[in-house]
């Protein structure tokens, strides 16, 4: 699909293979030929990142750079300001207009989508992905999303092709229980994260001695 879009965002603390599995098998799932991953610079959601940001965006980079259909854009590390998904959005929509655009997020994350800032406005702008477990209770829903939901909820992941935004979709991928609270932890006692990320990410992180300390 020409001037498509599918974007994963996240702090990256650091860029791990939960994340790069999600976004090539929804990739695929689509038929798409490439794929973005965007770094927050300063999440207004959470405390601070370990790494600072301009390390993320390197780590992130570096993952990318295993996989030819992976991109990086530095947008939110570019910026002073907090990184609200609604302005990412309306800089996408800049290069990408009328074009199809889909964002991946996390189960965890979509059950608290209605505290975003502008969510109502990020779902004219974006189809959602959502990844997670099959057969999460819909009691777990706040109400404004669940009205969000049954308006926009699509059947397929392929149905999300027909329209260039505004549509939910839910995708199971590979549960891959890896997490970066859990390769902060590991790198802090000194012990091994191999596996759990790319070799050439674990070599950045071992030569700039990130996240050494708990």
């Amino acid at each position: 699909m020409d001037n498509s879009c599918l974007f994963l965002g996240g702090t990256f603390d650091p860029i791990h293979y939960g994340h790069l599995r999600a976004l090539e098998e929804i990739r695929e799932a689509l038929g798409l030929g490439s794929a973005l991953l965007i770094p927050a610079g300063h999440p207004p959601h959470r405390h601070s990142p370990w790494a600072p940001a301009e390390h993320r965006l390197a780590m992130t980079r570096v993952a990318a750079e295993q996989h030819p259909a992976f991109r990086v854009s530095a947008f939110e590390v570019e910026r002073n300001t907090p990184s609200y998904t609604i302005d990412t959005l309306k800089h996408l929509r800049i290069s990408h207009p009328g074009a199809f655009l889909a964002m991946v997020i996390g189960m965890d994350a979509f059950l608290r989508f209605d505290t975003w800032h502008s969510w109502e406005e990020i779902l004219d702008l974006t189809h959602l992905v959502v990844t997670g477990r099959p057969g999460w209770p819909m009691a777990e829903l706040p109400e404004p999303l669940r009205q969000a939901l049954y308006s926009r909820r699509a059947a397929s992941l392929n149905d999300l092709l027909f329209a260039p935004a505004g549509r939910i979709a839910f995708h199971t991928v590979t549960a891959l229980e890896i997490s970066a609270t859990q390769i902060r932890s590991l790198l802090a006692a000194r012990r091994s994260a191999r596996f759990l990320l790319p070799d050439a990410v674990l070599d950045y992180i071992d030569r700039h001695g990130l996240y050494r300390n708990p």
